[in-house]
């Protein structure tokens, strides 16, 4: 299954850096780096596409959707003592195996009961956040603002010589929370995500993580992140539950 990047997003986000007045690349402005890995085992994932009208199923009671290794990437800098800019692209798929003792309606298409079905489940997130430091004192940071981001998410289901593919992607608008705890010299407690919920679909993306900071150039995490939320309406029904171990390690500029 191919993937299509929002190149788009990609042109916002270097305007958006582009744009930001020189006078904020002076000594206050510190630019980092976050890479992020590790496991990401799926909690629950149940769809039913066309949402008013499909067969609702799941994607790890249905089938067996396997962990799979994940990686991110976010780049920002920190232009004044209280406000943030960051980018994020975090990429993930999640192949699995199974059938059903009834036929399938899924978009679209009827996969007749116990056909053999390889399914992939696909959540790639692009995101620009700005966070205000409410509080920016030596122990305890807090911090508010807002996300903006894009999914390109997408579900195939394949079986019986026959496939079939919802994609969809958009604009989510989410808020954004940092609290940060140093309890030592070189360890602190971190609390950080993107959240949001409405009516047609709720969103977060939180980890908890503990930091090991000796030098102001680098750091390293560990820590577990959750990801769950999904969208119910006449076109989709989904909601899922991810579960992930991290390590990360920031470079500071």
């Amino acid at each position: 299954m191919k993937t299509k990047y929002p190149g788009a997003f990609f042109l916002a986000v270097l305007m958006t850096f582009a744009c930001v007045p020189s006078v904020l690349a002076q000594s206050s402005t510190r630019w980092f780096v976050d890479f992020e890995a590790g496991s990401v085992f799926p909690g629950y994932c149940d769809v039913r596409i066309p949402g008013d009208t499909g067969t609702l199923f799941s994607l790890t009671d249905d089938f067996s959707t396997s962990s799979s290794l994940f990686v991110r990437l976010r780049a920002g800098f920190r232009f004044h003592p209280r406000h943030t800019v960051m980018v994020l692209f975090a990429p993930l798929a999640l192949a699995g195996v199974g059938r059903v003792d009834s036929p399938l309606e899924y978009n679209g298409l009827s996969f007749p009961a116990n056909t053999p079905l390889d399914s992939v489940y696909r959540f790639n997130s692009y995101r620009l956040s700005w966070r205000y430091g409410i509080k920016e004192g030596e122990r305890l940071r807090i911090g508010l603002g807002l996300t903006a981001k894009i999914r390109d998410a997408g579900i195939e289901i394949t079986g019986g010589d026959l496939t079939s593919q919802k994609t969809n992607v958009g604009f989510v608008p989410l808020l954004n929370f940092l609290l940060e705890w140093r309890f030592s010299s070189v360890l602190r407690l971190l609390l950080e995500g993107d959240a949001a919920a409405a009516p047609q679909g709720r969103a977060e993306d939180v980890q908890l993580s503990v930091v090991y900071q000796k030098s102001e150039r680098w750091a390293l995490r560990v820590g577990y992140r959750i990801l769950e939320g999904g969208a119910n309406n006449n076109e989709v029904y989904n909601f899922a539950l991810l579960n992930y171990i991290l390590v990360g390690v920031t470079a500071y500029f």
